[in-house]
């Protein structure tokens, strides 16, 4: 809520905040894997543990990359787009793997194989093995200003999809006012806010709450991919900035993957979790409905 009124406030201030709290995020995540280059290798000791299946387990690696496409919601207010919008989801990327694959790597090292899959607190353990007094405060508060930092980067992109929402259809109108002084989609953030805590209260636990996020999540990501193939063959002569290196085979690969894991997590949460997957489809009809009735308006006016 608090970081909601911070983007309401101008989009500097949401700016600022946001590059804040990264850079103190991705210094805490270099702190642990130097921390893991001073503490004992940890030992392979055998422990029993019943695993995620491989395929949701996917679900939750990829989540760690979340965020990768958003700097495109933001693409108006980008000075030089042309540039900066491709480098920046590169860039942004790559510096994600490259940490990724450092702290897992620091993780492994740190707990060993079974230790690690048997954790309930990663990092903290990792970093108690050096520091048993403060390392689990220290992580514990790395992980609330990395939280924090996902939170308002999510906060910042996301209300710009419902102001365009707001602007294209008429129901929604009041989400497509921008507030002239300050800059910002003000009644979006609030909406967009209000929804976040509403389904915080009623989803209750993080891992009900990426179920029910990741379905929805990957169909769109695969609607998107199969328009630009579609677009490609209706609009041919279209001016494309970024021609998408490896068409189509990168595309049709990533619609693959994201079937897939739409199939995944529909199938452990039908088995797991289903109060939050009939509430994904409820919430998904009503979309739609809407979507066509507004959009039947928008034809004939």
């Amino acid at each position: 809520m608090v970081l909601t009124v911070i983007n309401i406030l101008g989009v500097k201030q949401g700016k600022w905040t946001q590059n804040i709290l990264t850079m103190v995020k991705a210094m805490g995540l270099l702190a642990i894997v130097g921390v893991a280059f001073v503490a004992p290798q940890g030992s392979q000791v055998s422990a029993t543990f019943e695993p995620f299946p491989i395929s949701l387990a996917l679900i939750f690696v990829l989540f760690t990359f979340g965020g990768w496409n958003e700097m495109a919601y933001v693409a108006a207010e980008v000075k030089n787009p042309r540039r900066n919008i491709v480098r920046a989801l590169v860039l942004g990327s790559a510096a994600v793997t490259v940490l990724y694959l450092l702290v897992n790597g620091a993780f492994l090292r740190t707990l060993g194989y079974a230790g690690l899959a048997t954790s309930k607190a990663v990092a903290a353990d990792s970093v108690s093995t050096v520091f048993p007094k403060i390392g689990g405060g220290l992580i514990g508060a790395l992980v609330c200003i990395s939280a924090l930092g996902a939170v308002n980067g999510l906060i910042f992109t996301g209300a710009r999809i419902s102001y365009a929402l707001g602007a294209e259809h008429q129901l929604f109108g009041a989400l497509g006012k921008w507030h002239g002084r300050r800059g910002t989609p003000a009644w979006a953030l609030v909406v967009q806010g209000t929804i976040a805590v509403a389904l915080i209260v009623i989803l209750s636990s993080f891992v009900g709450t990426i179920l029910y996020t990741a379905t929805a999540v990957y169909a769109f990501y695969f609607a998107t991919s199969l328009s630009v193939i579609v677009l490609r063959y209706k609009q041919p002569k279209a001016e494309r900035p970024y021609r998408v290196t490896g068409y189509p085979v990168t595309t049709l690969v990533f619609c693959g993957v994201c079937a897939f894991l739409i199939y995944s997590s529909v199938s452990y949460a039908w088995s797991q979790k289903r109060g939050s997957l009939i509430l994904l489809f409820a919430v998904l009809l009503v979309g739609v409905f809407l979507y066509l009735l507004t959009g039947r308006k928008n034809r004939q006016r």
